[in-house]
């Protein structure tokens, strides 16, 4: 069987449709379909099958869709082992990242990667909810994610190489002249009645603000919400709410002179940051070396704030 036909079946499997398999590899619906026609004669049996107006694989169509993927290992795995004998960790990686991981973690990987002649790094920003990223595996080497959790089952559901790089705390942002503004720290007892800055519905901190909720035995009143932290943060600092944000991307911000920024007593609140691929791209060795600069980066920005960390869950502050 031609591993380029094979491919295009496993890209079915994870896409689910003839034309966004046309589209992610650049050739119309109709010349997806004649291979896929040649691939299930060269198999001898029925790959796919009518479903309403699309088609699904069937069980064979499966089975040999996870043989493509093993396939797929294997020759970026002899790829990465010639690569490792030359020294050469060259090429293109492409990666996305949710905004404020962006923002915390590529200034110093992209300088990291500026002495590594020959391997180029691709990255935009991307930005759904938790289960939504292992949907953009398809179309990058690397996704920088983030969970709430230790990561969401769906992920390694989706058979995905999951590599975690930093637990990120998770502050309460308050304007400098708020009353709890000079505390060391604050519990949720002492939040209630305020007005929150949100995020949108699915967003990782949502769940904090609901273990808020649940801990100070109040609801949280959320007056607006909003996906970027910068413009949270401009709220927060004109007084309009309390929110909240992530201590190290927060740290680093320009208006940190603005908010104050507060970590949060007798319950756990935090983010975790991940890098998800491909079993096969995370093979190559370019995209193991970018994963690899991810973690060193990822370790550094936690010991250079070592002063800031939450108190142990359960632990009121003094």
């Amino acid at each position: 069987m031609d591993v380029r036909r094979l491919e295009l079946l496993r890209e079915l499997a994870e896409r689910g449709s003839i034309t966004e398999v046309a589209r992610a590899t650049h050739r119309t619906p109709s010349a997806v379909s004649q291979q896929l026609r040649v691939l299930e004669r060269e198999a001898g049996l029925p790959l796919t099958e009518k479903a309403g107006r699309g088609i699904v694989l069937t069980d064979a169509g499966r089975a040999l869709a996870r043989s493509a993927t093993d396939v797929a290992i294997a020759l970026e795995r002899a790829d990465a082992l010639w690569d490792e004998f030359r020294h050469d960790p060259t090429g293109e990686v492409s990666l996305a990242t949710f905004p404020t991981g962006g923002q915390m973690l590529l200034p110093g990987v992209l300088h990291r990667l500026a002495a590594q002649s020959g391997l180029t790094l691709h990255a935009s920003d991307r930005d759904p909810v938790s289960e939504g990223f292992p949907d953009l595996t398809n179309d990058f080497d690397i996704v920088v994610a983030h969970a709430p959790t230790r990561p969401p089952s769906l992920w390694y559901g989706r058979g995905l190489s999951v590599v975690h790089l930093m637990t990120e705390p998770l502050d309460v942002a308050l304007p400098p002249g708020h009353p709890l503004a000079g505390e060391v720290s604050v519990s949720p007892a002492d939040l209630i009645g305020e007005q929150w800055i949100g995020v949108p519905w699915g967003y990782p901190f949502e769940r904090t603000l609901y273990d808020i909720s649940a801990a100070a035995g109040a609801p949280v009143n959320i007056v607006q919400r909003f996906a970027d932290t910068r413009v949270t943060e401009s709220l927060v600092s004109a007084g309009l709410g309390i929110a909240i944000l992530p201590r190290y991307t927060a740290l680093t911000s320009d208006t940190m002179h603005r908010i104050a920024l507060k970590p949060l007593s007798g319950m756990r609140a935090e983010r975790h940051i991940y890098a998800l691929m491909r079993p096969d791209r995370a093979e190559r060795l370019a995209v193991r070396t970018v994963a690899e600069h991810l973690r060193t980066e990822a370790d550094a920005i936690r010991e250079a704030n070592p002063a800031r960390q939450l108190p142990p869950p359960g632990k009121l502050s003094q």
